[in-house]
């Protein structure tokens, strides 16, 4: 097993596209990892899991979650109502929905008590330092200022994934600029147990073939390293 989750490949999707293009999208995905014979995961806004669940086999994640009990909390997304669903977890502190560190203590305890899996974002070796002590299940390691961009983690800072490497306790994860499979591969090869993509697959005119040509990193390092 490659990491704690079996997922090699975690796929954010955010919310670039309505549920029905996300169902076919789903679809397209596993399709490659069928093929592929590479599990992937995928994160997906909390309104979307369950028709996402009813069509694919996928592992899904929600997006995010709050740690509230059952309660007056308007708008809250309870990991209560994500498992009914069928997530398997969820993203936390992604860059783009920042947390405190006793927000993601509190919202890590509630998901373990419920059986639900937590892979944590950090910006940096530092913030994965904290997150580290909490326990999740993965962290994922995303410099915000490569997310979207066209130069991968394991290119502009590879020094970051050795560095959590050889200092972080649970699996590491990396994301940010992954583009290509030396991408994939580099980052493997620098110690990651797995990348987190987005837009570079989500937002592809052809993400199956977008899919098929990162997992071939993936396939690289375990060819060479059984």
């Amino acid at each position: 097993m490659i990491n704690r989750l079996g997922l090699p490949i975690i796929i954010n999707f955010k919310t670039y596209h309505n549920v029905e293009y996300n169902v076919n999208l789903a679809r397209a995905l596993e399709d490659v990892a069928k093929q592929e014979q590479v599990a992937i995961g995928i994160a997906v806004p909390a309104t979307e899991i369950e028709f996402i669940k009813e069509n694919t086999d996928l592992a899904v994640f929600s997006e995010h979650i709050d740690y509230y009990l059952p309660g007056a909390h308007t708008g809250s997304i309870l990991p209560e109502d994500i498992k009914y669903y069928g997530a398997q977890g969820t993203l936390l502190n992604h860059s783009e929905r920042k947390l405190t560190l006793e927000a993601i203590e509190k919202a890590i305890k509630r998901c373990k008590g419920l059986g639900l899996k937590t892979v944590v974002c950090a910006a940096n070796v530092e913030e994965a330092k904290a997150i580290d002590v909490l326990n999740p299940d993965i962290i994922a390691i995303e410099p915000p200022e490569l997310i979207g961009g066209d130069i991968s983690v394991s290119k502009a800072k590879p020094e970051i994934i050795q560095e959590a490497v050889k200092n972080i306790k649970n699996d590491i994860i990396v994301g940010a600029g992954v583009k290509d499979s030396n991408d994939v591969y580099n980052a493997f090869r620098l110690g990651a147990k797995g990348v987190l993509l987005a837009s570079g697959i989500t937002q592809a005119e052809n993400p199956k073939k977008v899919l098929m040509e990162l997992i071939q990193g993936y396939k690289k390092f375990i060819n060479e390293n059984p």
